[in-house]
């Protein structure tokens, strides 16, 4: 099992120990670090940044929003990139949900997620394998486009660069199991947002029939420490903004997740409490349990004896979210 850094996106500002932690994790023997957007920084200017500052560590995105650029254009951010940094690039795409797509993008949630994610996944990869200009009669992302108030002059154009790589690892982050499914038959590698080693059959069964070389990198919070409980707040913190402020009260696929892994009733309380602005009660009503299971929190021998089970499942790839130079070595040694 590899391991990555995943770094995620900024708060307030830009967070200075980002390129230090990436070039520690390189000399650790880390594989890969990610970063993410949401609806403030971008994802790939930073991965730039600490592209110029290592030579081995690969460069995902984890991830970059579909509805943030056209499939043409994150095909042009990721040869970009995957020239500067000498063929390090691994491309992860999320389509988010309807809050951040509709109310930050302006652009419609597709009906069909499932057939607007497979869309544009071929444009990604028509650009990147540069076989010939790109053509798609989609319903989501036609090229060229033929639709209201285009003038009819577009024409199929070929990428004037020449990518590095045409096949570049395009991983998708997916929750539900027929996306899960869809996942597995064109990506190469899945970014599970939860991953709790026990219940691989909450997605689906497509993750018990992998194809060769496919990637699993679940992000995964780590924290050594003496005292679980108290580890596990950053955990729960996280949690709780995501199943109770990342969607709609009908419509959040976070939330969906957590109840489909046995706490249908703790994320609905979590999503009450975090409409009515008691931020802090629903961070305290994610349950230890579950907020352990999709971490990997403690003294040193307890995350040693939880590894193992983690490398035991179908994960290739452990994104260990963690700003901590001390935990990152010390799982480093426990990987090894």
């Amino acid at each position: 099992m590899r391991l990555g850094l995943a770094l995620g996106y900024w708060g307030r500002g830009p967070d200075a120990g980002h390129v230090p932690l990436a070039v520690a994790a390189e000399r650790l023997g880390y594989d890969s670090v990610w970063t993410a957007e949401s609806w403030g920084s971008d994802a790939f200017t930073p991965l730039t940044w600490i592209a110029a500052r290592t030579s081995t560590i690969r460069l995902g995105t984890g991830v970059a929003q579909m509805a943030a650029r056209t499939p043409a254009a994150t095909a042009m951010h990721a040869l970009t990139l995957d020239h500067l940094s000498g063929g390090r690039v691994l491309l992860g795409l999320g389509l988010s949900g309807p809050q951040v797509v509709e109310g930050w993008y302006g652009r419609p949630f597709p009906k069909s997620p499932l057939t607007a994610t497979r869309e544009y996944v071929d444009v990604v990869r028509q650009v990147l394998r540069r076989e010939g200009p790109v053509e798609a009669a989609g319903r989501f992302h036609p090229l060229p486009y033929r639709g209201p108030e285009g003038t009819g002059l577009g024409r199929p154009l070929k990428s004037i660069t020449h990518p590095l790589r045409p096949d570049l690892p395009v991983l998708l982050g997916a929750e539900g199991p027929k996306n899960v499914a869809q996942t597995v038959r064109i990506a190469d590698g899945w970014l599970p947002l939860y991953w709790a080693p026990s219940r691989p059959e909450v997605y689906g069964e497509a993750v018990r029939k992998l194809p060769e070389g496919f990637m699993v990198a679940p992000l995964a919070q780590v924290r050594v420490c003496d005292d679980v409980a108290e580890g596990l707040l950053p955990v729960k913190a996280m949690l709780g903004f995501y199943i109770g402020g990342m969607g709609h009260a009908a419509r959040n696929f976070h939330a969906d997740l957590m109840a489909r892994m046995g706490y249908e009733e703790q994320a609905r309380r979590i999503q009450e409490l975090f409409r009515a602005g008691r931020r802090e009660e629903a961070v305290l009503a994610v349950p230890d349990d579950f907020a352990d299971e999709i971490s990997l929190v403690g003294p040193r021998e307890r995350i040693a004896e939880r590894l193992v089970a983690w490398r035991a499942g179908p994960v290739t790839d452990l994104l260990a979210v963690s700003p901590d130079p001390h935990t990152l070595r010390v799982l480093a040694e426990l990987n090894s």
